[in-house]
């Protein structure tokens, strides 16, 4: 059977036809696919700016200009992976606990069919339920984390599950290695020195972004693989590690971020990592700027990720 593959736009018009992540085939049926792409519209678990319930059908909607491959990384990826955009989970609005129970549920078919998970959210929260299946299917993983801001914290409001919260908990929980876990790109003001004793006590690595800054994004990529390793890996990426000049649409803005160009370098330095699953979280279109730039961001960065993917396929290939 052939692959999928998006939309003809010497056929079809990019505008034309309804939206889907990078103009792939919807499909429900997942017999055969590698990679799944799925939208989680869920934002109950922000504490300032919602939003990111919307982030999934405006990123689809940005998405129709990919092109389907990368002079950068040298890769067509649905050339070489079976992928499909998977619709939305239906997520409760209502209710966190609940939610992250529906999102679980939805990744565990997925991995239990041998498909790698891509969500779209969404706030930062849904990473959690994702990491509960791939720990519990692959053992404690590799993490990289591209970020404004920690998000190890154990609570707020007295609520233990919200977007500040999730690694903390994928490392409580066992889901997280955190010897091979790094944040890339955490700025702006914190609560006190206290917020990295939890990263003290675990030995969790921080690439603040005055260290970016420092080592070069080649620096900072080699850097990545060393903590990370080859191992199974998770990459999760919150649109606010981007400046807010390139990417106003989120919800925890924070100043002095990565450039656009500098985010989509990132990325794709991660080729030779074992990456089983990925996100792009908190694009927040209502307080997206003109031409929905945050959504069409992370449009791209998606489709580094999907090459990435690609790579480390065409890499266990090669060396099997």
């Amino acid at each position: 059977m052939d692959r999928p593959r998006p939309r003809d736009a010497f056929v079809s018009p990019r505008f034309a036809q309804p939206a889907t992540f990078m103009r792939l085939p919807h499909r429900t049926d997942l017999t055969g696919v590698d990679v799944a792409i799925f939208g989680v519209p869920f934002d109950s678990g922000t504490v300032y700016r919602s939003g990111t319930r919307l982030g999934p059908r405006e990123i689809r909607a940005q998405s129709s200009l990919i092109r389907p491959y990368s002079h950068f990384q040298q890769v067509a990826p649905f050339d070489e992976l079976t992928i499909v955009d998977a619709g939305d989970v239906d997520v409760t609005p209502l209710s966190v606990e609940m939610a992250y129970a529906q999102i679980e549920c939805y990744v565990s078919a997925l991995v239990g069919a041998g498909i790698t998970p891509v969500a779209v959210g969404g706030d930062h929260g849904i990473t959690l339920p994702i990491l509960r299946v791939l720990g519990k299917r692959f053992g404690p993983l590799g993490l990289v984390q591209f970020d404004s801001h920690i998000d190890t914290w154990d609570e707020d409001f007295g609520a233990k599950y919200f977007h500040g919260s999730p690694f903390y908990y994928g490392i409580e929980e066992g889901h997280i290695d955190p010897k091979r876990f790094v944040q890339v790109g955490i700025r702006g003001p914190m609560y006190g020195p206290h917020d990295f004793d939890f990263h003290h006590q675990r030995g969790i690595t921080v690439i603040d972004i005055e260290e970016v800054r420092r080592l070069g994004i080649d620096g900072t990529i080699a850097a990545i693989r060393r903590i990370v390793g080859g191992r199974p890996a998770y990459v999760t990426f919150d649109i606010d590690a981007v400046d807010p000049a390139f990417a106003p649409g989120t919800g925890t803005p924070e100043v002095g971020g990565l450039t656009s160009h500098e985010a989509q370098q990132l990325v794709r330095g991660l080729g030779p990592l074992g990456v089983v699953g990925c996100d792009v979280v908190e694009v927040s279109p209502p307080f997206d700027g003109p031409g929905q730039i945050t959504a069409l961001l992370a449009a791209n960065l998606l489709f580094e990720l999907l090459c990435v993917l690609a790579r480390g396929r065409r890499a266990a290939v090669g060396s099997g």
